[in-house]
């Protein structure tokens, strides 16, 4: 009894279509967010942990280093031979399009990498950055837009100081879908003022838009964040990890079976990870789901 069985996973799905592992390489290339930089706001969001954040520093590592450090790491648990550069850390998009080029071709230059994934906001994906990634779908290579929506709601966005609006991602998707890029939702369960109705109805109209992909989040509190103080102050209460795994399995069973899940938990440095602790136990939350799945007799898209 594996996830897979019940859930379409990114995993799985690159598997068939490529006959081998794929492995996603995290690349961080130094980026900020107009949510940090003052040009729509300063702090970030209420849930982000800026402590290693320096505007000094514009790349901590060579593309090319990064890429070599994720092989080690993988070849340690896997035999893949080919690899997704994910550049995953702030705002990727984030800068002009000379630097794009420049270190999304410098990860494109490695034999072993097939494609991008590029994680971003939905208020970072000007006309030429779309057309960029377009044109390397065009050539050959696996190319995936990852939105940091999180929810579909305003107020919530107003709440956590997103610094962007349910329309302005619609706008991302809708010109992301003209070029046939794919793309990749992030939905974050236990937002402060969410109940498990938001975050169906935060799905429900992000499916209208034909996403491609989708990745489940559950709020975690991290040192140094706002979200952190408010919770000291008792104005907000995190998620336990049954009403977790309840609510993404019936995000699961509401999703076409051809929506692709990229991730349906994640986790934080011990570090950094102040509560909930579960957020911790990766494998835990993943077999819960699975467990829930097979108790309920269910899989994905049995209620979309």
């Amino acid at each position: 009894m594996v996830l897979s069985d019940y859930v379409t996973t990114f995993g799985q799905d690159l598997l068939k279509r490529y006959g081998e592992r794929v492995h996603k390489i995290t690349i961080n290339a130094g980026f900020t967010c107009p949510n940090r930089d003052g040009t729509k706001g300063k702090g970030g969001c209420t849930f982000c942990n800026n402590v290693s954040f320096s505007p000094n520093v514009r790349q901590t590592a060579l593309i090319t280093d990064q890429l070599e450090t994720g092989r080690q790491v993988i070849a340690k648990r896997t035999k893949a031979k080919k690899f997704l550069a994910y550049f995953q850390a702030y705002t990727n998009t984030y800068a002009d399009i000379q630097y794009l080029t420049d270190i999304y071709e410098q990860a494109l230059s490695e034999p072993d990498i097939v494609g991008l994934s590029i994680g971003t906001r939905p208020d970072c994906v000007p006309n030429k950055v779309l057309d960029l990634l377009a044109s390397y779908k065009e050539r050959g290579y696996e190319i995936w837009l990852e939105l940091g929506l999180q929810s579909a709601f305003d107020t919530t966005l107003d709440r956590i100081n997103r610094g962007h609006s349910l329309a302005e991602y619609q706008q991302a998707i809708r010109a992301a879908k003209l070029r046939n890029i794919p793309v990749c939702t992030h939905i974050i369960i236990g937002l402060p003022g969410e109940k498990r109705q938001h975050n169906l109805t935060s799905l429900e109209r992000i499916l209208e838009l034909g996403v491609d992909g989708l990745k489940l989040h559950p709020l975690h509190i991290v040192k140094h964040t706002v979200l952190a103080k408010q919770w000291r102050q008792g104005e907000y209460q995190p998620l336990d990890k049954l009403d977790y795994i309840t609510t993404a399995v019936d995000m699961i069973e509401r999703t076409p079976a051809n929506i692709i899940y990229h991730r349906v938990t994640a986790t934080a440095s011990t570090e950094i990870l102040l509560t909930p602790i579960w957020c911790n136990e990766k494998w835990s939350v993943l077999n819960g789901i699975t467990t829930e799945l097979h108790r309920r007799n269910s899989k994905q898209g049995v209620k979309a």
